[in-house]
């Protein structure tokens, strides 16, 4: 599994692919690419075009 982690470059929230955001849909194990495009940080509302690889 692709395990690479993304930062939040607005707030700093961590997406982790192994936790996911299942408050938001996002199931244990999605990776960030794989994501849809209109999913946004659950801290801040950004887009994931404010995330960047860690």
């Amino acid at each position: 599994m692709n395990n690479e982690t993304y930062e939040c470059t607005i707030c700093g929230y961590i997406y982790n692919p192994a936790v996911g955001d299942p408050d938001n849909g996002i199931a244990p194990g999605t990776k960030f690419e794989d994501i849809p495009e209109d999913w946004v940080c659950p801290l801040c509302g950004v887009g994931k075009d404010k995330f960047e690889k860690i």
